[in-house]
């Protein structure tokens, strides 16, 4: 075999978890913004160097951009292999691409490939890897999912945690957006993914389920904080057999102090994410709230944003969205402790295999 090997994105697709590494030689604006799963970022040109050269390209000419672009390329791979490579054996195979499997990826994987090893470079790089992604969502996945429905902080994404601990298959829509999904729901200095990389995230998972199983997911909408669910995803989840998650309302409201405390510690910050509300409750309403906040009287504050806000959106939106919901499984809690949702998770598993 002749390295570097060129291979397309199908062919890599089936060896995908296989390969030793899998490295992305893109510059780090690009690489965070969506890559390959499991892939690290070794870039031959970092941002800034990458608008140098192309600006020379432009305005100079394409000679001069290439020769100051290949001793900024040649230093940055050497930089690399001293830092992350040296100790790799022989056998050591990775994977490497950039935006179309061109130039960049090519100057990696030749001079890895001189030294020894078995280098595979991605023929049509991120683009070809990006279009099969898209393509792939645009299908309605061929897996059974059982959908948990369940008014705000009735437990859906605790029991979902749970479910996937004890073995069930999971597809956690607000884990991978990063947001619990309404309008307090995003998450203190963690902020969401990129549209692309959400999408990497749900094919991944996808693609790592057993059909011959159920899949466990959220009643979600079709958007996560500021990110869109796939329609096809959405649209199957929709059609779905359905769970009825119930808790009482007392439960609810420890459940929301306990997966909120970042509000509870900073009313401002809560306060900010109530304005978001003012278009449909007015603002008299929303300053009584804030004051709640301030005040520090927040299960009280909790309790009402439940019964005049949460509640009434869940009641007119889970009929009209999961056709099945009428024919939903019920699912009591009867506490939020690890008991009770462990319990909840075990009846569930036993029910969905039977």
């Amino acid at each position: 075999m002749k390295y570097p090997e060129i291979i397309g994105f199908d062919e890599a697709l089936q060896q995908l978890d296989q390969f030793d590494a899998i490295i992305d030689v893109r510059s780090p604006g690009e690489f965070a913004l969506d890559h390959l799963p499991g892939a690290i970022n070794a870039p031959v040109l970092d941002d800034e160097q990458r608008i140098r050269v192309g600006t020379m390209y432009k305005q100079v000419n394409s000679f001069e951009a290439k020769k100051v672009g290949a001793a900024l390329v040649a230093k940055n791979i050497a930089a690399h292999i001293e830092a992350l490579w040296l100790d790799q054996p022989r056998e050591w195979r990775p994977l490497i691409y950039c935006w179309r499997g061109g130039n960049r990826s090519g100057s990696m994987a030749h001079i890895l490939a001189k030294i020894g090893w078995p280098v595979a470079q991605l023929d049509g790089g991120y683009k070809a890897f990006r279009a099969h992604v898209n393509a792939a969502l645009e299908q309605a996945p061929a897996l059974n999912f059982k959908v948990i429905c369940g008014t705000t902080g009735s437990g859906k994404s605790r029991l979902l945690e749970v479910l996937h601990a004890n073995g069930a298959q999971v597809l956690d829509l607000e884990q991978l957006a990063v947001h619990r999904g309404s309008v307090l729901g995003n998450l203190p200095s963690q902020p969401q993914p990129s549209q692309k990389a959400f999408e990497t995230a749900i094919w991944n998972a996808l693609r790592g389920f057993d059909p011959a199983l159920p899949v466990f997911v959220e009643s979600e909408s079709k958007k996560v904080g500021n990110l869109r669910v796939p329609a096809a995803l959405m649209d199957t989840m929709r059609a779905s057999d359905c769970i009825a998650l119930t808790l009482s309302r007392e439960h609810r409201v420890r459940l929301l102090m306990e997966d909120y405390a970042h509000f509870t510690d900073s009313p401002a910050s809560l306060n900010e994410q109530l304005e978001h509300l003012v278009t449909l409750h007015g603002r008299e309403t929303i300053k009584r709230w804030q004051a709640m906040a301030v005040a520090g009287a927040m299960p009280a504050l909790v309790e009402e944003l439940l019964a005049d806000h949460y509640d009434p959106a869940y009641l007119r939106s889970i009929d009209r969205n999961f056709v099945k919901f009428a024919q939903a499984l019920p699912l009591e809690l009867e506490d939020i402790d690890a008991a009770a949702f462990r319990k909840a998770a075990l009846d569930l598993i036993a029910t969905a295999r039977s």
